[in-house]
């Protein structure tokens, strides 16, 4: 093989290394568990969704879910006792960083598009509030950013 063929090669493995759509899944497996007055909670109904999907569970339970960029929202409800509303951000993991490097930035905009340079917490605990029983009213959606 010749000089050049082995250098370009060598250049195209480490683009590839450092890119999160080629390198990393699409997807992530959570574990959502629900806490009520600093206890854990069995049962309770929650949706989780971001801009690639929408799932459903019931805690305490582990979902595959569609990374991406933007926030991953969890709206969980416990028989008009309690009800939940977080916003969990995702975090950049290290191949989007890569890309910076290996791909002069242009890598980075791929996985920031279809999400794979991101992760959400591998554990989503959601902390429940109770009804309030006065009103009866449902909870607002105004949620919480963690993470």
């Amino acid at each position: 093989m010749s000089r050049p063929a082995l250098f370009a090669a060598a250049a195209a493995l480490t683009l590839v290394a450092g890119c999160g759509t080629l390198t990393e899944s699409p997807t992530q497996q959570v574990l959502v568990q629900t806490v009520l007055d600093h206890r854990e909670v069995a049962g309770v109904g929650c949706i989780l969704y971001n801009d690639a999907g929408k799932w459903f569970v019931t805690t305490p339970a582990r979902v595959e879910i569609r990374k991406s960029s933007g926030q991953l929202r969890v709206d969980c409800r416990l028989e008009r006792a309690a009800w939940a509303f977080e916003k969990i951000n995702s975090r950049e993991n290290g191949t989007l960083w890569g890309n910076v490097a290996l791909t002069a930035g242009v890598g980075i905009v791929v996985d920031r598009n279809t999400g794979q340079g991101f992760d959400y917490p591998a554990v989503l605990t959601v902390e429940m509030k109770r009804f309030d029983a006065g009103d009866g009213r449902a909870p607002p959606d105004a949620g919480r950013a963690v993470y």
